[in-house]
């Protein structure tokens, strides 16, 4: 008996085999169409369809190397089911390195999106109508914006259970748990009854051996849980859970100096940093107001009064 037919953007999904389909943005000024790679690998076996999607802020670099290493060591050919890579998905801003869309809006704030709405709009309801509906699972992969630099981590809402056992599945150094951002992919996927995992690890404009070894380990991770691949679980130490977090910020503008490192367990009055001038007259520390965890950093050399420097974590 065979499997009822798989249909996306107009096209059967022949069983066994690889299809690269492509998401039509919009045409450039110069009438160059812009197009979206969609890389489908289907099973001769029915079973959950995963979407594995980077690069929604066109300079997070980070997310897109992990996805081509999936596919390159070919962890995205499943035994049972479907897994759909997205490596791309604002096409617009990786060409030219930036998180927005070429109408200056953020992608991840369109969701759902609209037939008619600004073109960051129209793309994300052609994301939600076309290709949402299929999927059962869904891995983003972002990293900090800017010189903010995340220790890789899982972001999941603390009440969704499929989601966080999946996040342990996975199996990264630190599990923030955050509520759904409005207008975000990951809302407007929950929304739909859809399990997603917000990966975050590293910062905007880098290939980070480690945040990309990260995350292609714990993809296979869940992966093999659901029955996608074969293969054994890769358990380091149990994930350090993230319940409540704070900025610290900057006291002070000047020339930031970072002395702790990113992943780290920190004791209250700590040195975490120096701001500095850069005539030798001016030194002021920054002291850890509690003890916490820190699981991002801004590596910026050049920080303003007011500016988020640490986020740590507020142990309970």
């Amino acid at each position: 008996m065979s499997s009822k037919p798989f249909i996306i953007l107009g096209k059967e999904i022949p069983e066994g085999k690889r299809t690269v389909l492509d998401l039509e943005v919009a045409k450039l000024h110069t009438r160059t169409t812009v197009k979206v790679p969609v890389i489908i690998e289907r099973s001769k076996k029915p079973g959950p369809v995963v979407l594995l999607l980077a690069g929604i802020h066109g300079d997070e670099t980070n997310g897109v190397g992990i996805i081509r290493e999936i596919i390159s060591q070919k962890i995205n050919i499943p035994i049972t089911g479907t897994i759909i890579c997205i490596p791309v998905f604002n096409i617009f801003g990786y060409l030219i390195q930036t998180r927005e869309f070429p109408d200056g809006r953020d992608l991840n704030r369109m969701f759902p999106g609209s037939a008619n709405g600004s073109l960051a709009s129209q793309f994300a309801n052609q994301f939600t109508k076309e290709i949402a509906p299929h999927v059962d699972y869904v891995i983003d992969f972002h990293t900090g914006g800017g010189k903010r630099d995340n220790i890789a981590q899982i972001r999941c809402n603390k009440d969704d259970e499929k989601a966080l056992e999946l996040a342990k599945v996975f199996n990264p150094p630190m599990i923030v748990f955050s509520e759904n951002i409005t207008k975000s992919l990951r809302e407007t996927l929950h929304k739909m009854g859809k399990t997603i995992l917000l990966f975050e690890g590293g910062k905007s404009i880098e290939l980070n051996p480690t945040i990309i070894n990260e995350g292609v380990n714990g993809t296979k991770n869940v992966l093999i849980r659901l029955g996608l691949i074969e293969g054994e679980l890769t358990v380091k130490e149990t994930p350090i859970f993230v319940h409540k977090a704070k900025w610290l910020r900057a006291s002070h503008s000047g020339m930031f100096k970072v002395t702790t490192t990113n992943g780290s367990f920190v004791k209250k009055k700590e040195v975490l940093g120096i701001i500095q001038d850069p005539f030798g007259d001016f030194k002021k520390k920054i002291y850890a107001p509690f003890d916490g965890h820190i699981f991002c950093i801004n590596k910026t050399p050049i920080v303003n009064k007011g500016e988020a420097l640490f986020h740590i974590s507020i142990e309970e």
